[in-house]
């Protein structure tokens, strides 16, 4: 838990310390002390009256602070967390080299833990062999980095250098120091739709975005398990460092995925919209407009849940999930049953908020052979995950 930790914020000079002061709201409001230390080339950057607001305590700056010579001793005793963000390519370079000009580094070389490093420059000095070698130095002396993300930066340009942002920061520390319920259970998710090729320009699909199995997976994840996202094509993104991500195309080709990540797994809950049909034949090229119908002879794909709920052991837990559009609880118990599942998900086609695409869901979630049924309001699709995550935790324990 953050609750009642001691976090030291360190802020280099870089156009990213605008963020800080969000990082710094964000552990405040969770219930730690911040204290912030930056370096005189960030103050251009963010004031330290901003900073000492949010945080409530005075900002560091100099190496001698109200005539104590020993602060950079006492910041890094009382820290339990220490974090770098934004950290600039000269800073991280003073860093490896054990510079000790200012009170960021002496601080740096005082902390007994390791550090958070959050890098942020532009793309080819972070793209730079000198800069790739000191973020990997810094992890082997058992520092942590949270890798830069690709973006817009601050040149004009795009690509990698953009500093991750402040919510990822905080999940990602909260997650290393949280209890982790799920800690090396193996996971599988599936995600998305599936496009099933026409041609070689149009496809049969459909409107699933893939961002309830992501909010799974990475919930999953923050829970300690080692999690695979076996997922259709989706313009969403997942960087959690516990999930693997297999990227497919098809019905088959997710079928053929899953059929060897499956015999591995624990958990698997099969949130992916798969086609139903695909197209006996893919044909070559473009299909020309020279005909006023046309005939798309379509065969069934394998059903994937269903095929796995045969090869389940008992030790394995298996969940569904279920869109549906009349007698909604009454169906959503029958798939439960006639695919031998351990939970089943049902979400309504009728609440056009809790269907495809969008940011938030609202399900009732059926276990324990139909006997326990448990519905929640609308919600962010991040908290619907929390919800099933917990739910199955709650049936394997």
């Amino acid at each position: 838990m953050i609750k009642g930790k001691n976090i030291l914020l360190g802020i280099t000079g870089s156009i990213a310390a605008y963020k800080s002061a969000e990082l710094v709201r964000l552990f405040k409001k969770s219930g730690a002390s911040v204290k912030v230390v930056q370096t005189k080339s960030s103050v251009e950057f963010i004031t330290p009256l901003t900073l000492s607001t949010l945080s409530e305590n005075p900002v560091h700056i100099d190496m001698v602070d109200d005539n104590q010579w020993n602060s950079h001793i006492k910041l890094a005793l009382w820290a339990d967390i220490f974090i770098i963000a934004p950290l600039t390519a000269n800073t991280l370079s003073k860093l490896v080299a054990g510079n000790c000009d200012n009170l960021l580094l002496a601080i740096y070389l005082s902390y007994t833990s390791h550090v958070y490093f959050a890098p942020a420059m532009d793309l080819e000095m972070y793209r730079h062999p000198t800069t790739l070698n000191n973020i990997s130095k810094l992890e082997r002396y058992g520092h942590k980095l949270i890798p830069s993300r690709f973006g817009e930066l601050a040149s004009g340009l795009i690509g990698e250098g953009r500093m991750a942002e402040p919510l990822e920061i905080f999940e990602i520390i909260y997650n290393d120091i949280s209890e982790k319920i799920l800690k090396n259970k193996k996971v599988l998710v599936t995600a998305g739709p599936t496009h099933e090729l026409i041609d070689e320009v149009r496809y049969i699909s459909n409107y699933s975005s893939g961002k309830m199995g992501i909010a799974l997976a990475n919930e999953f994840a923050n829970q300690g398990a080692k999690v695979d996202l076996v997922i259709g094509p989706s313009n969403e993104k997942c960087f959690h460092s516990n999930i693997t991500v297999h990227n497919i195309i098809s019905a088959q080709q997710m079928f053929d995925n899953v059929n060897k990540i499956f015999p591995k797994t624990d958990i698997s809950i099969f949130s992916a919209a798969v086609a139903d049909y695909a197209p006996i034949n893919k044909s070559k090229g473009k299909i020309k407009k020279n005909k006023e119908s046309l005939s798309l002879p379509l065969v069934r794909t394998k059903d994937i849940l269903l095929e796995m709920s045969k090869l389940k052991t008992e030790k394995q837990f298996i969940a569904g999930f279920a869109l549906e559009s009349e007698n909604e609880i009454k169906n959503a118990k029958l798939k439960l049953k006639n695919k031998s599942l351990d939970m089943i998900v049902m979400n309504s086609l009728n609440d056009p908020r809790a269907t495809f695409g969008h940011d938030t869901n609202k399900v009732t979630v059926i276990s324990r052979k139909g006997e326990d049924v448990n519905s929640f309001g609308l919600k962010a699709k991040d908290k619907v995950s929390k919800d099933i995550v917990n739910l199955i935790i709650r049936d394997l324990s």
